[in-house]
């Protein structure tokens, strides 16, 4: 009697202690978030409840790698199904001996067997992936395998549990218990009291593996358990492309973009949490994967690290539970892992994170200032990561916790070029160029519509020329400044004309679209503008707009509506050409005899979810031999000009528009397609970088439908 006492009041102490450093850890993570912005707008959850579904417990994002998404998924599913289990392991110890009365109870338990055997194999996955397969994303060292240890004995502590229970209540082996029935069997020469002992040490061995696993979770990156349903269902409802709007008139602001850290959104803290540390972004980032310094992972590994030991400065709250176990700077160390690298790029395949991943480990290191002394943007973030980002958003796409990496890059732009003036020489050109005369080179604005003149006698009408336009062609600044793009512009003209279709240019009215001072962070330019062009499109009535470049496109189609821009339709010319190809409209009669492999812009891709049409052209045209990069659509890989980096040159690592070369060179083309001016650019120069131009052409898909619908000459 005196020892079932004394087991209850043990087992309530521990457990009542473990829950107060649970509860703890975790409420005082809650008030370092409360240090953010508050949300702007209401939350919409009906909105958030697929999307929830499909990620957090269909494993969508995490599937993307299959190995390691099946590896997840067995120990997610395992988790929660041992968690019955374990109400039954501490029913069964505290009742002295007698399981859970649950109906067909050797169902349930051969279930648990099972599931603890598939849990230790998976755990064993995940230890070769990091230790014995060496993946360059993963970080090595023991922290990292703490978690790892922890679920194998656990698992370990279950079966052994089982087998000496069986032991000491005298069952038989059984087919529905074959493990713990196997662990009987060879322990059968035990006494009942010493099987019971043995019972009773793993079953406090279990308990306390637990506890220790509850109270350990939220002080470390497996937080995500947690905060990553909770980010994915409190997740942007609105349009991936669409960065959030400045209020510029505020008066009460004290400065603009995210200067420190408490400059952050709520929701963007909580996806400081949500990091799993996983590296399938910085795995995928043309940053990284170039030699540059960014990582997307280390970006919110170090946010977070810092809004911890600030936060915890700030409320006086340790996140530390308890406080004794860990040592000061125990931000850092919990985030900090030894790295083994591949080679550098220059000797091993295309791309490598190596570099980069060396880089970080080396830097991120605990600093003698004190937290709230540190400087976000110097001391946390250097702006040499800041800059080379290229805002592609593959990170994004790859994030199975529901993180967004690229408003934060934005955020701290912002900052640093509203509030410091602070920008690479190049970029700040480019912005001076767009406001003085709104295009990047600072071509007079009157030669805007000059290209019009070399498309042979073909009638390029302008909004005052053709007041009865269907559709306006917004040609933007590298379709009319760009020798390049000028191609393009011309060929969609031609095509335009042929299908019939009423059209009609801004001509010298048109304005830069602001894509690129807003992906810079010159929020006030970007408005300015937002702000002239829409007065133009409401001056001219217009109501559908066309148009080549992708950047301009999802900026008028996702961001303009914000601010004033009401019931106009924004399409991307290979949406307006594929829907003409299949009304017929236009016929490819020629030939082209090329084999094509299409580079997907990530503006169009992953902003846009415009993937098939592009395609769809091409498949149209007869001789054509469409292959895949083993990159593409959803995954293709940045051709680096996104961000304003188009205007910015690469000082670090490779050139990103070399390697997104050299990866379509893998599927041995003669010519390389894409959709966007920038992309085109920057893949033809990538040609001549890698000594293949004389073999491979660079072609927009209105230039190989061009030469299928005229012929070649």
């Amino acid at each position: 009697m005196l020892l079932s006492v004394l087991l209850y009041v043990s087992f309530l102490l521990v457990v009542g202690y473990a829950l107060s450093l649970f509860y703890k850890a975790v409420y005082h993570r809650y008030l370092y978030i409360k240090l953010g912005k508050p949300p702007e707008k209401p939350f919409d959850w009906r909105s958030r409840v697929n999307d929830l579904l499909a990620q957090a417990f269909g494993h969508t994002k995490l599937l993307k790698d299959k190995r390691s998404g099946i590896m997840h998924l067995v120990i997610f599913y395992g988790f929660i199904i041992l968690q019955f289990g374990a109400l039954d392991l501490i029913y069964t110890g505290l009742s002295g001996g007698d399981p859970l009365p649950i109906p067909g109870y050797n169902v349930f338990g051969l279930t648990q067997e099972i599931t603890v055997l598939l849990i230790l194999l998976a755990t064993g996955y995940a230890a070769y992936r990091r230790y014995g397969e060496k993946l360059s994303r993963l970080k090595k060292g023991l922290k990292p395998a703490i978690v790892l240890i922890l679920i194998s004995t656990l698992m370990l502590t279950v079966i052994l549990s089982l087998g000496f229970h069986r032991v000491w209540t005298g069952h038989e082996a059984s087919g529905y218990a074959p493990v713990s029935s196997l662990i009987a069997a060879a322990a059968a020469g035990l006494s009942v009291t010493a099987a019971k002992a043995l019972f009773f040490i793993f079953w406090w061995a279990h308990l306390l593996i637990l506890l220790t696993f509850l109270v350990y979770v939220p002080q470390s990156k497996h937080f995500h358990l947690i905060t990553a349903p909770v980010n994915i269902f409190i997740g942007r409802v609105e349009p991936v492309g669409k960065l959030s709007k400045l209020d510029l008139e505020d008066e009460e602001a004290e400065s603009f973009g995210v200067g420190k850290i408490e400059d952050f959104k709520q929701k963007q803290m909580l996806d400081f949490y949500a990091c799993v540390e996983c590296g399938r972004c910085t795995n995928v980032c043309p940053a990284s994967n170039t030699g540059k310094v960014l990582s997307p992972m280390h970006m919110i590994v170090k946010l977070r690290d810092h809004l911890t030991e600030k936060g915890a400065a700030i409320t006086s709250k340790s996140p530390w539970m308890p406080e004794f176990a860990f040592p000061i700077g125990s931000a850092h160390n919990m985030s900090d892992g030894a790295t083994e690298t591949m080679p550098a790029w220059e000797t091993e395949g295309i791309t490598d994170i190596g570099p980069t991943m060396d880089w970080q480990k080396k830097t991120w290191q605990p600093s003698e200032k004190k937290p709230e002394e540190m400087s976000l943007i110097g001391d946390v973030m250097t702006e040499e990561e800041i800059w080379a980002c290229t805002t592609c958003r593959n990170c994004e796409d790859q994030c199975p916790v529901g993180n967004e990496h690229v408003d934060k890059i934005v955020d701290l732009r912002r900052h640093l070029v509203l509030m410091e003036g602070s920008v690479p020489h190049e970029g700040q050109r480019a912005m001076q160029n767009i406001e003085r005369q709104s295009n990047p080179w600072g071509i007079s604005r009157a030669d805007r519509s000059k290209w019009t003149g070399e498309i042979g006698g073909i009638p390029v009408p302008t909004v005052r020329e053709n007041p009865d336009f269907d559709i306006l062609f917004f040609v933007g600044s590298m379709g009319s400044y760009d020798n390049r793009s000028r191609k393009v512009s011309r060929a969609l003209v031609r095509l335009l004309n042929e299908a019939g279709v009423n059209f009609a240019i801004l001509g010298n009215e048109e304005k830069n679209s602001g894509d690129t001072p807003r992906r810079m962070g010159n929020e006030m330019l970007f408005q300015q503008l937002c702000a002239e062009n829409i007065e133009t499109f409401q001056k001219y009535g217009v109501r559908k707009i066309v148009t080549a470049c992708p950047h301009t496109f999802n900026t008028l189609k996702n961001e303009y509506p914000e601010f004033g821009l009401e019931g106009v339709e924004v399409l991307h010319h290979t949406q307006l050409l594929d829907e003409l190809l299949k009304e017929g409209r236009l016929t490819p009669k020629h030939n082209v005899d090329e084999r094509i492999t299409y580079h997907d812009s990530c503006y169009l891709g992953r902003y846009n979810n415009v993937y098939d049409q592009p395609r769809d052209i091409l498949r149209a045209i007869q001789g054509v031999e469409l292959v895949e990069m083993a990159r593409t659509r959803e995954n293709g890989m940045c051709c680096g000009a996104g961000g304003g980096m188009m205007w910015m040159e690469e000082a670090a690592g490779k050139r990103v528009n070399l390697a997104r070369t050299e990866q379509a060179l893998e599927v041995n083309p003669t010519m390389i397609s894409s959709a966007c001016p920038f992309c085109l650019t920057m893949l033809e120069d990538g040609t001549k970088l890698a000594d293949a131009d004389d073999r491979v052409k660079a072609r927009d898909v209105a230039e190989i439908l061009e030469q299928a619908v005229f012929g070649a000459a």
